[in-house]
């Protein structure tokens, strides 16, 4: 399939994303957004691959929100009206909207790691935030944009950033929108490792990629759902439903597998997560 604002491929059980409009800064808006719904859809129900790569190309991830997506037209744009209180009252499911697909990454049945050069700017951060693993070159910078444009970010990092990183520096850049630069971004824990270039970076992130796509899928998504889980509950909670969650996915064979491809000197191969089959597409006939 062509898109017009990414390039998509799948190799050897590893997807990979790149946003591909570096003339215009990969900035964002709503085709982009159709198109990300549509590959992370059709990830999540398929399966086709073990783990998600997000690059980028030229020189910056990406500069954030076109801004030319904001106005008062709805055909060509946001529409976001604030002469009335029933105009106020729609852009709550309007982000609720836009919140999707970042929702979708996080929500993803395999691990997403996003590859970071040069700037990560307003939806940018929101963006990577949703991902499991971020990797950055020595050129890039985060910045929460949207204070700097006047208003509140709100598509994910408010929420997402202060799980990742110490809760002062969300605030220093929530309010000030100045840059976290690549250097202070890993020790502050956002990013796991920095790179000379973005060559370098890329073939690192498909690497891992790579390494993670030789596991057991279930046991992945599995070590995903308690993450995420252990992220926003009490550690009692979290190991309760570490036991719920082991019940339902254990499976003897995989250790099996592994064992044995390790005397035998190969690689073991484990079975791939099913479809899932949405309830609306059942073919049901009235009875």
């Amino acid at each position: 399939m062509t898109y017009q604002c990414v390039s998509f491929s799948i190799t050897d059980k590893v997807a990979h994303l790149a946003l591909n409009r570096p003339a215009a800064l990969n900035t964002m808006q709503p085709v982009l957004w159709r198109e990300l719904i549509a590959i992370l859809t059709d990830l999540q129900r398929n399966a086709a691959a073990r783990v998600l790569v997000i690059s980028s190309t030229g020189k910056h991830f990406t500069a954030g929100m076109a801004l030319d997506v904001f106005g008062n037209d709805a055909d060509s744009g946001i529409a976001l009206n604030d002469a009335s209180a029933g105009g106020r009252a729609n852009a709550a499911p309007q982000l609720d909207d836009m919140q999707q697909a970042f929702n979708l990454i996080e929500r993803l049945r395999m691990p997403v790691i996003a590859a970071i050069q040069g700037g990560c700017i307003g939806g940018g951060v929101d963006m990577i935030c949703a991902c499991d693993i971020r990797l950055a070159t020595a050129d890039a910078f985060f910045c929460i944009q949207e204070i700097n444009i006047g208003m509140t970010a709100d598509l994910g990092t408010l929420q997402r950033l202060p799980k990742l990183i110490p809760e002062g520096i969300v605030h220093e850049m929530a309010y000030t929108g100045r840059r976290l630069p690549a250097q202070r971004a890993l020790a502050a824990g956002l990013v796991n490792e920095i790179f000379e270039s973005h060559d370098a970076m890329l073939a690192a992130a498909l690497q891992m990629a790579r390494e993670i796509a030789e596991k057991p899928p279930v046991a992945i998504w599995g070590s995903k759902q308690a993450i995420h889980y252990a992220r926003d509950h009490s550690t009692h909670d979290a190991l309760q439903q570490m036991g719920w969650l082991q019940s339902g996915i254990w499976q003897t064979s995989n250790l099996v597998e592994a064992f044995q491809a390790k005397q035998q000197g190969r690689a073991p191969a484990y079975a791939d997560l099913p479809p899932l089959h949405s309830f609306t597409d059942a073919k049901y006939e009235l009875k």
